[in-house]
C-alpha cells in the first residue's frame, strides 16, 4: 500500500520551501455545508491552497478523486502537460456535481503525484436536507 500524506498545521518556525511541499500537494475541498436531496450540488476539489504544483512529464498531478466515507463518487485523471506543461505552474482543479440521496455526505479528496505520491485531505461533511 502507498504511503498517505495528510496536510498539517505547520510552525511558524518551519521553512517556507516545507510549507510550499505540502500545501501544494494536498488536496481542498469546497463546497456549502448543506445540500439538498435529489438537487444537483457542485463540490470542488483544488491542488493546493496557496501554492501551485508543477506539471512537467516526470512531476504533475495525476488524478484527484472524491470519496464518500469509501465510496469513490468522482475522478478526474490529468495527463502531464494538461496544465501548461514544461514546468508550468498551477492549480489542478476539478467540480464534481453530486445528487445527494443520503442524510448527510462525508467527502474526502486524495490526489496523487507522480513524484511525491498519495495526499489525502480532512473530511468535510455535509448535512443532506429532504
Amino acid at each position: 500500500m502507498p504511503t498517505i500524506n495528510r496536510y498539517q498545521d505547520i510552525d511558524q518556525v518551519e521553512r517556507e520551501t516545507r510549507k510550499d511541499y505540502i500545501d501544494r500537494h494536498s488536496p481542498f475541498i469546497k463546497c456549502a455545508g448543506n445540500a439538498k436531496s435529489g438537487e444537483k450540488f457542485p463540490v470542488t476539489v483544488t491542488m493546493g491552497n496557496a501554492y501551485e504544483h508543477p506539471d512537467d512529464n516526470d512531476h504533475y498531478i495525476r488524478s484527484i478523486q472524491l470519496y464518500n466515507g469509501t465510496t469513490l463518487i468522482g475522478e478526474a485523471s490529468f495527463p502531464p502537460g494538461t496544465l501548461g506543461g514544461q514546468g508550468a505552474k498551477s492549480q489542478a482543479e476539478v467540480t464534481f456535481n453530486l445528487v445527494p440521496t443520503t442524510d448527510s455526505l462525508s467527502l474526502t479528496a486524495l490526489s496523487y503525484c507522480t513524484k511525491h505520491g498519495l495526499w489525502e485531505c480532512d473530511p468535510v461533511e455535509v448535512a443532506v436536507e429532504a
